[in-house]
């Protein structure tokens, strides 16, 4: 049994496959050491804390034209070396955000950061689908399990820095010479997947770009509006529950964390799912259900019972939806690096801009208002499902 399980570790499908995870492992974690540590990256360069939020903007704009520029890049390059260099520029820009003395120059490290990020996501996502083919469902949502287990341990590992004395800078350090092990060892992986184009008639026009027009471009506003709703949703879900006096401050907070580590967990699940169910099979009960919370918190707005239960409930319906999507529009088309990336600019804007426009409705009309946007942009992301399932090219390979 041992000997199997070495042997089948040694494949090489299977030892870029954990490359993959490790790098994506490192992007959870960056995505969840900068908010604990922002009141201290303030006062680090003497900026007031509301400025703060032009990191992000800086940062997903950045990101926003990267995920253009890597696609194409993936497809005229090998990926394992540029994926290794993209990590080791991660690794440098996190060793030196908590000495920068300057907003200016910090800011300038966000972009950098943002566009190195978008590499690692484009990267990542279309080499696991080159890799593993039509086999890829279980594959993918274990590559964004790992997103978000690095989501949740990163703050955890500014506590225990903060705890210990040692200082918010000692918990980026750490994170900077993880990036750089897995950096090292992603430039040593041999034997790069190529995107696989298909000879025959009938599969070609399955890669004819008007063909797979209507398709590519409802698969990135699927994205666009899920992501939307998860950021909002995650970003807003403070101030939501203390603003209408649903919670206090610390139970807000646990209600948040309770919302990251149901949607690690559900993401742990649903990787024997994907084995089982095809994404057309999974994607409309997790919308579906997603739905149906939030359709019950319109309905009892001031229950803190109901207030855990869009916490752990949302948490764990939404997190397999990004991946399943992801993987039928690869299982759906001929995923090159160019179409993944213009798939992902739904990703990178979503983030950006629905989250922005949330902010500007709850300052104008109040914090009860969050759960008729998630809703509405999840019921978009249903009925862009729907369009995926629709102008998805009919073939034999595919079907």
């Amino acid at each position: 049994m041992l000997a199997n399980l070495l042997a089948w570790s040694k494949k090489e499908p299977i030892r870029r496959t954990f490359a993959y995870y490790s790098i994506f492992l490192c992007l959870g974690m960056s995505a969840g050491i900068v908010g604990p540590t922002l009141p201290s990256l303030a006062a680090q360069t003497g900026s007031p804390l509301a400025s703060m939020g032009l990191l992000f903007m800086v940062g997903s704009a950045a990101y926003t034209i990267g995920v253009v520029v890597a696609g194409r890049v993936f497809d005229r390059l090998r990926g394992h070396p540029v994926l290794g260099i993209v990590q080791l520029c991660e690794a440098v820009i996190f060793f030196l955000i908590p000495f920068v003395p300057w907003f200016w120059l910090l800011l300038g490290l966000f972009c950098v950061r943002g566009i190195a990020e978008s590499f690692i996501l484009t990267g990542s996502n279309t080499m696991l689908i080159w890799t593993h083919g039509e086999k890829v469902s279980p594959f993918m949502n274990g590559l964004h399990f790992f997103f978000g287990l690095g989501a949740f341990i990163s703050p955890l590992l500014v506590a225990q820095a903060i705890s210990a004395a040692l200082g918010y800078s000692w918990a980026y350090r750490a994170l900077a010479v993880i990036m750089l092990l897995f950096g090292l060892r992603m430039l040593t992986l041999s034997g790069s997947p190529q995107p696989v184009f298909e000879k025959s008639t009938e599969k070609k026009q399955a890669l004819d770009g008007r063909a797979i027009y209507p398709f590519v471009f409802a698969a990135a506003l699927f994205l666009f509006f899920y992501v939307g709703a998860e950021v909002s949703f995650s970003g807003w879900f403070y101030t939501y529950s203390v603003t209408l006096n649903l919670a206090n401050a610390a139970t807000a907070a646990y209600l948040t964390s309770a919302f990251w580590l149901s949607f690690t967990i559900s993401r742990l699940i649903s990787i024997p799912i994907a084995v089982r169910y095809n994404p057309r099979q999974v994607l409309p009960w997790a919308s579906i259900s997603s739905l149906s919370i939030l359709l019950l918190a319109m309905f009892l707005p001031h229950s803190l019972g109901l207030l855990w239960l869009m916490a752990v409930g949302l948490g764990f319906c939404m997190a397999p939806i990004w991946p399943t999507g992801f993987t039928l529009a690869g299982q759906s088309i001929n995923m090159t690096g160019r179409i993944s990336g213009i798939v992902l600019v739904g990703d990178s804007l979503g983030g950006m801009l629905l989250p922005w426009f949330s902010g500007q409705v709850i300052g104008s009309v109040g914090a009860q208002v969050l759960i008729y946007l998630v809703f509405g942009a999840m019921l978009m992301n249903f009925m862009t499902f729907a369009g995926m399932v629709y102008f998805r090219p009919k073939n034999e390979f595919h079907e």
